[in-house]
């Protein structure tokens, strides 16, 4: 009987650890699968457009803000050609793209826009309280979005081909590997591999993009200081994984990522959640 018993209560236990297990958000334990590069020399302008629309969609996190919420202009809905004529013909725009006339002016002026932000600010567009003076979009170069020059290359290609003009980058040459980023700093993380720390897993997701952590002063998505205090573990964490479940005052649904369940290991989750905990009120 005593036998009986036993085996009874290990069974519910055992049933009862499975069904905790699975109502648990289910966050990737390996790596995402790493995508096929693309060789060397074998792109032409069609396929560098091609890489262009990928990356602008993925990797460039580019919609997140251009889109039709009004943070940034809908560069899949405008009508481009004339848009960057407008730009350019713009009083305000002293940029080195000024003078020059056709595709090439475009591609200037969408390499500049990209690396140097702040270099030209749409009016309506700009951070608040700076005039428009300051672009709240991060250097595309540069932490956390970090595109290799190539990859750059193939954004501009994408959006000259969008607007209808020649494309004027160069393809890539031997030794360039169109399909993977651009190489880290010698203390980051691989792109490939988990994020060891807080910050890296924050800059790997790009939050700080949208959030202003980290010095980003991003502004797309809600202040995070004295978060902790605010929601507490348990609702940062179902704010990450289900993003749309409730909406800050003042915010649009469907701007951050709803897949971080699928893409972030729960080490990384979980130090994210520990460094948001850390964050105390302004003032």
């Amino acid at each position: 009987m005593t036998f009986l018993k036993v085996m009874t209560f290990s069974l519910v236990v055992l049933l009862a650890y499975t069904l905790f297990a699975n109502i648990l958000p289910q966050v990737q334990s390996d790596p995402p699968a790493e995508e096929e590069p693309v060789a060397a020399g074998s792109l032409d302008a069609a396929g560098m457009a091609a890489l262009g629309e990928k990356i602008f969609t993925g990797k460039g996190t580019c919609t997140l803000c251009h889109n039709n919420l009004g943070r940034a202009p809908d560069l899949l809905k405008l009508d481009l050609k004339s848009t960057f004529a407008t730009r350019l013909a713009d009083a305000r725009y002293e940029g080195r793209a000024k003078g020059r006339d056709g595709a090439k002016a475009v591609e200037t002026y969408l390499r500049e826009s990209m690396i140097e932000p702040s270099a030209y600010v749409v009016a309506g567009f700009g951070k608040k309280g700076t005039n428009d003076t300051v672009s709240p979009m991060p250097a595309v170069n540069k932490a956390p979005i970090q595109l290799s020059e190539v990859q750059s290359n193939a954004v501009i290609a994408f959006l000259q081909d969008k607007a209808g003009f020649d494309i004027t980058v160069p393809l890539p040459a031997g030794g360039e590997t169109p399909g993977k980023a651009q190489e880290p700093e010698a203390d980051s993380d691989e792109e490939e591999g988990p994020a060891k720390t807080a910050q890296s897993a924050i800059e790997k997701f790009t939050c700080n993009a949208c959030h202003d952590l980290f010095e980003s002063e991003a502004d797309a998505g809600p202040n995070l200081r004295g978060v902790g205090e605010r929601l507490g573990r348990e609702r940062i964490r179902n704010s990450i994984l289900k993003p749309n479940a409730v909406i800050a005052e003042g915010f649009e649904p469907d701007v951050m990522p709803q897949d971080y369940a699928e893409q972030m290991r729960v080490r990384e989750l979980e130090m994210i959640i520990d460094f948001l905990m850390t964050l105390k009120k302004e003032g």
